[in-house]
């Protein structure tokens, strides 16, 4: 005996057409000799004419443009606006600031403010400008700090110069 999986799949091809001239004179054949072929297949051609009978909705002409105009009707906000905080960014900030302006105290800090650098007239500048650097420069870690600061400084600022571009073509 034929597996039921096996019957069902010969008989679909059966009933949908896909099966040769060979296959559909034995597939008769067993529907008209074997009674689990016959009660299958009875119950599968009523599943194959309800589903003939099924009508398929249509959506209106005007589906698409009427759901686009309701898109543009609810003004959807920017996403990050909703779900960003302002006081985390802000939290990043500050931390990004106390970081750099850290390092700028410890870079004072270094220098030697008791020499008079060789003249009367030798004045702060000079002394930061003359100071050994090669104390607070000398770590990896603090170079790639510095380099990660650049570049997101650089990085807000063509953020900032993008922004006032696009308010000024706006504006025009």
């Amino acid at each position: 005996m034929d597996n039921l999986n096996d019957i069902e799949v010969k008989l679909w091809e059966y009933i949908d057409g896909f099966s040769d001239t060979v296959e559909k004179t034995a597939i008769e054949k067993m529907i008209a000799e074997n009674a689990e072929w016959k009660a299958k297949y009875h119950e599968l051609l009523e599943v194959h004419q309800s589903i003939n009978l099924v009508e398929l909705e249509q959506p209106s002409l005007r589906f698409t443009k009427n759901v686009m105009e309701e898109i543009a009707r609810l003004h959807i906000a920017p996403a990050a606006k909703q779900y960003i905080n302002k006081k985390i960014i802000w939290g990043i900030a500050a931390f990004f600031i106390t970081v750099i302006a850290s390092f700028l105290i410890y870079g004072l800090s270094q220098i030697n403010w008791s020499s008079s650098g060789g003249s009367l007239n030798s004045g702060v500048l000079d002394k930061i400008v003359d100071a050994d650097y090669s104390k607070m420069f000398n770590n990896t870690f603090v170079n790639i700090f510095m380099m990660l600061n650049v570049i997101l400084g650089l990085m807000l600022f063509d953020r900032y110069l993008n922004d006032k571009k696009k308010k000024l073509m706006k504006e025009a």
